[in-house]
């Protein structure tokens, strides 16, 4: 059983790497995402609104209905609404 010390370190260091990991994916932005080929990092980092739970929504559902024809296709996760797609078209790209 841990103790309450080893749960807040382990709660720090989570809350480190995840702040580390988000700084990092902000800083390597280079434009518009591929939503058919970029992995739940780079998903969530550049979609406006997209955590790491609906990034990988995405991508299981690009793996089981195939390639997105369209940005506006992504309304069609689970999760992930009109609003949240048009915010960010300008940024989303298929290819």
């Amino acid at each position: 059983m841990k103790t309450n010390k080893e749960a807040t370190m382990k709660k720090i260091i989570t809350l480190l790497l995840s702040s580390v990991l988000f700084l990092a994916s902000n800083l390597v932005w280079a434009g518009p995402v591929n939503i058919n080929t970029a992995d739940a990092i780079t998903l969530a980092a550049n979609i406006k609104g997209i955590g790491t739970k609906k990034a990988e929504a995405i991508i299981a559902y690009r793996n089981q209905h195939g390639a997105f024809g369209r940005a506006e296709d992504l309304a069609k996760v689970r999760g992930i609404g009109k609003k949240t797609v048009e915010k960010n078209l300008d940024n989303l790209k298929v290819e």
